[in-house]
Parts: C-alpha cells; sequence; structure tokens
C-alpha cells in the first residue's frame, strides 16, 4: 500500500470517528421567549398568513387562521413561537403536505411519524394540532408538560428520552440546538427554518399588516390575557376579554367574531379587536402593529427594529380645549325641540411607543376619542395610518409625553368616557 493510498485511508478513518460534520452555526433564538427574546414585532398573524398563501396559493381553507392559533397557544406556553410557526412551514411544506401526514391529520410537526408509511399522530383540529407541536418543542427545554396533547411527547417526557442530551446543553434551548435533535440526518434543518424566517423578513415583515384584527383575535383566546376598558387613570377597573370557555375556542371561530361584530353594530366595518361579544358596549385595548421599517440582511431571530429617532426635541401640541357641546334640556329658540348631545367614548389603541396622540372621529352620533401610543418620530405616520384604518375621517387632536397625560385629556374632553 502506498503513501498516497495511506493518507486517504487515514483521513477516511479520522471523518468517521469525528462524526458528521457540524452544519454552520445559525442565529436561531432560544424556544423560551424572554425580555431580550421577544417574538418579532412584525410576526403578526396577518402577516404571516400573507406570507403562507404566498407560498401556497392552494391553501386549504380550514388553516385561514392557523397563526392565530400559534399566537394564542405559543404566548400561553411564554416561547417564539414565531419560530416555531416557520418550522411548521418547513415541515409540512407550506401545508402542503404531500409525504406520509396528511392534511386531516392536523399534525404540524411530524409527531410519531417515523416513516415507511408511518402516518404519525392525528388532533381532532387546527389549534389542538398547533399546541400539541408547541408543547413537544417546550419539552426539549427541560420543561415539564403536564397532561401534553401529544401521546409522543407524554412517552419521550415519561421515558426521559431527551434527559442525557440536555444537560449537555450549556446556556438556554436553542431552535438550533433542538433542529441538531430533531432532525439527525437532515444536517441543514436549522438553517432551513432559518431561510424561510429570513425569507420572511425581508418579504411580509415590511408590509402593512392586511389583517390586524387577527391579533386580538389571538390574545381574545389567550386564558392568560386581560383586555382593559379605557378607564379614567385612577381608576382600576378591568374587563375581562374571554368567558372561561374561550380556551377552546379555536382561532378560526375567533377571527370570524371581528367580521360578525362589525356586521351587528351596522357599521359593515372590520372590527380590530374581534373580541366584543365578551366585553359588549365596552371600549376596548386594540393593539395596531407598525410597520417595522428596513431590516434588510439583519438575522430574524434578532429581529427587533430599533424605534425612529426623532430629529428635533419632544414637543407637546396644544390639544383641542373644548370639550364636546352639551345643551341644556328645554324649549329652545322658535319653538325648535332641544339638542340631545351626541354621545362619546374614549378608547386606546398602540403601536408600541412612548409618545401618546389623541385621534377624534365620530361614527353615527358618538364621537370618538382614541388614546394612541405612537414611537418618537414617526407620530404623524403612525396618527396617519390609525385613521386610515380605523377612523375615516378623523383627526389628531393632540400629542402627549404619556399615555396617562393623553387620558386625562381624553376625560376631559369625554367626561362620560
Amino acid at each position: 500500500m502506498n503513501f498516497r493510498m495511506t493518507s486517504q485511508i487515514a483521513v477516511l478513518m479520522l471523518a468517521c470517528t469525528m462524526g458528521p460534520v457540524e452544519a454552520q452555526a445559525t442565529d436561531l433564538p432560544a424556544v423560551k421567549a424572554s425580555e431580550k427574546n421577544k417574538v418579532a414585532d412584525c410576526a403578526t398573524p396577518g402577516r404571516l398568513m400573507a406570507f403562507l398563501k404566498a407560498r401556497n396559493d392552494k391553501l386549504d381553507t380550514k388553516f385561514d387562521t392557523i397563526a392565530v392559533d400559534y399566537m394564542r397557544h405559543g404566548d400561553e406556553l411564554g416561547m417564539r413561537w414565531d419560530i416555531a410557526f416557520f418550522q411548521m412551514l418547513l415541515e409540512t411544506g407550506n401545508l402542503k403536505f404531500g409525504g406520509d401526514v396528511k392534511p386531516s391529520q392536523n399534525n404540524f410537526a411530524g409527531l410519531g411519524a417515523t416513516g415507511h408509511g408511518e402516518h404519525g399522530e392525528s388532533f381532532k383540529d387546527v389549534s389542538t394540532g398547533v399546541r400539541a407541536h408547541l408543547e413537544h418543542l417546550i419539552m426539549y427545554t427541560g420543561e415539564k408538560v403536564e397532561n401534553p396533547v401529544a401521546e409522543r411527547t407524554r412517552k419521550v417526557q415519561e421515558w426521559g428520552v431527551l434527559t442525557e442530551w440536555q444537560k449537555t446543553i450549556k446556556g438556554p434551548m436553542t431552535f438550533a440546538h433542538l433542529a441538531r435533535k430533531w432532525a439527525p440526518p437532515a444536517r441543514k434543518y436549522a438553517q432551513d427554518i432559518e431561510q424561510v424566517a429570513e425569507n420572511f423578513t425581508g418579504g411580509a415583515c415590511k408590509a402593512a399588516d392586511p389583517n390586524p384584527e387577527l391579533i386580538a383575535a389571538a390574545r381574545a383566546g389567550n386564558t392568560n390575557a386581560a383586555t382593559t376598558t379605557a378607564t379614567k387613570p385612577d381608576s382600576a377597573k378591568k374587563i375581562a376579554a374571554v368567558s372561561s370557555d374561550d380556551d377552546k375556542v379555536s382561532g378560526a371561530e375567533l377571527a370570524k367574531r371581528a367580521a360578525n361584530e362589525a356586521r351587528a353594530d351596522g357599521t359593515g366595518k372590520r372590527s380590530s379587536l374581534g373580541a366584543g361579544s365578551a366585553a359588549k358596549g365596552a371600549a376596548v385595548d386594540a393593539k395596531p402593529e407598525t410597520n417595522p421599517g428596513e431590516t434588510k440582511g439583519q438575522p430574524f431571530a434578532l429581529l427587533n427594529p430599533p424605534k425612529p429617532e426623532s430629529d428635533s426635541a419632544l414637543t407637546q401640541k396644544a390639544p383641542e380645549t373644548t370639550a364636546p357641546t352639551k345643551v341644556a334640556a328645554g324649549p329652545s329658540a322658535k319653538g325648535a325641540k332641544p339638542v340631545t348631545p351626541a354621545a362619546c367614548k374614549v378608547f386606546t389603541a398602540s403601536y408600541g411607543g412612548a409618545k401618546s396622540v389623541i385621534i377624534k372621529a365620530v361614527q353615527g352620533d358618538s364621537t370618538l376619542y382614541t388614546v394612541l401610543d405612537v414611537n418618537e418620530g414617526a407620530e404623524t405616520r403612525e396618527a396617519d395610518a390609525y385613521i386610515a384604518a380605523y377612523a375615516p375621517g378623523g383627526k389628531q387632536v393632540g400629542e402627549f409625553k404619556s399615555q396617562n397625560m393623553a387620558l386625562d385629556k381624553a376625560f376631559e374632553l369625554c367626561p362620560e368616557g
């Protein structure tokens, strides 16, 4: 045997000893969410569904609000459900399926599907299937899942299949760690997830949310969430956003409420909340999402777009000082009937900023005052966007350094709130 052949065999033996070459490190974040590891601001159900439908133009209608379920269950479990959503797209081929797992199974992570015709587990509906996927991911972090939905999750947890491997992970469990255990033969599994995320970042992430009401639908279905009315600053009154049974309601059903409520109140316009049936008559907190702007080249895992910086010092515009006119009852000049004062209501909404503006709009016989949290440097743009989407014909009547200051003025303008 010559030296050249001996060297080739030595290299081959070394490669076998080392095992598969480690895939390039990715920037995928920790599975569990935290103050420093939040779901990306632009990852709203509306944008995620637009992204999915662009990749699958024949999407089964039963999946039309699957992103609502990912947000609802993900927030409840305290995890980066946005990355889990991208993993689901990879696992299911953008919900086209085509492998051993069938769409009717609502199995979005191939749980129990081991190949060779083994279809894996089936779940009764989309929401339950999403929950099963997310619980299985949480289990990987070492957190115990009580009464898991999936039988596979229960078995892996009870048998301690992952225990020894989990001990080798230093720091928080990331999606990159998980990927190496989830799909050992697929050396680029983590990179594939990251690529899906980056495609979203470069596209739908930058667009306006086409269905902002889905955010509220997801929050309405979260048993850990509560929606508060816009009350006077010294009041602690709260109205629960959902009934005790809403944790059993699917994302699709929650999303339908927005359209149903719009028809019920006679406006014909899409609601920005979708949870009004649980707090009828209340002015509830709607949370529109801001366009994150340019994020080219920034890893999705780190995506948390910086707030636009103002090029001038913070100033407070003089708001309207006259409250809605109230006419005293009684006969008026020339025998005309007394004018009934129009009702008014105070709402709150937020783009996530520290400053607030007041937007005044008239709907029918009511005057609506919305205290809108805005980002410094983007006050006008965000106010205009809110008016265009939710308050046609409205106008900005004040700008304030904080929400409390704005609420004080709003309730001065509309004492009945």
